[in-house]
């Protein structure tokens, strides 16, 4: 791993046991709308072969399982271990240990080519810097047809909003973050890696460097996420 990578994965490792609720407090549980638009987006069916990327606590799998109604064979993996702990224990008293959890990275996923009829990642993709490299591994995992969606946070483009969104975004988010997560850095690095990812278009046309076709992009809440879905053609 390179420091980089390290510094990442420490970072989930150390905010993992705070990561649900800060997630539902500082998006006022947004997060939760976003990813079941993101399922619908993708549009899985049921018996198909699911792979969450960045899976962190599974609040996409568990998603996708209530999507299909427990009718679909899922895998989430992920490179911090305390994320995948968590996500473990959230499985448990859920009652849904039949979601499969494996430990591994995004550039160099453990699965066979055309294993995959839906891939997933959501707020993971700006944490790779290799995002050329991540997108070429989903479209290697993906069957002929299948679909990739990727939910991200962005920033927003209407000028009034992006004022009020960077503003809340730079300065009380990280305190808010500080407070309950006891981790100063964590929440300073979410902006900034929000604010250094591309935008939609750029994104949407790495997409279809890789491979992928049919790419279309959803902004939603006034474009702080934004929804891509291509298709392995």
């Amino acid at each position: 791993m390179n420091k980089e990578l390290d510094f990442v994965k420490e970072m989930f490792d150390k905010i993992a046991h705070r990561y649900d609720f800060l997630n539902r407090l500082l998006s006022l549980r947004q997060d939760v709308v976003w990813r079941a638009q993101m399922v619908r987006g993708a549009a899985p069916a049921e018996k198909s072969r699911i792979l969450d990327v960045a899976c962190g606590t599974c609040d996409v799998a568990l998603e996708v399982n209530r999507h299909l109604k427990g009718q679909a064979h899922i895998t989430g993996v992920d490179f911090s271990y305390a994320m995948l702990k968590a996500g473990r224990k959230k499985l448990f008293h859920k009652k849904k240990q039949s979601i499969c959890l494996v430990n591994g990275d995004a550039l160099f996923l453990p699965f066979k080519p055309d294993t995959f009829d839906t891939v997933f990642i959501a707020f993971g993709i700006r944490n790779i810097m290799n995002r050329h490299r991540a997108l070429s591994e989903f479209h290697t995992v993906l069957k002929n047809g299948g679909n990739l969606a990727v939910l991200e946070l962005t920033t927003p483009e209407a000028p009034f909003f992006r004022t009020i969104y960077l503003a809340y975004f730079k300065k009380i988010l990280p305190l808010i973050g500080a407070l309950f997560s006891k981790d100063s850095h964590a929440y300073h690095y979410l902006p900034a890696s929000v604010l250094h990812f591309s935008s939609p278009t750029a994104f949407a046309t790495l997409m279809s460097d890789a491979g992928f076709g049919h790419v279309r992009f959803k902004p939603m809440t006034f474009g702080i996420v934004t929804l891509f879905v291509g298709t392995r053609g």
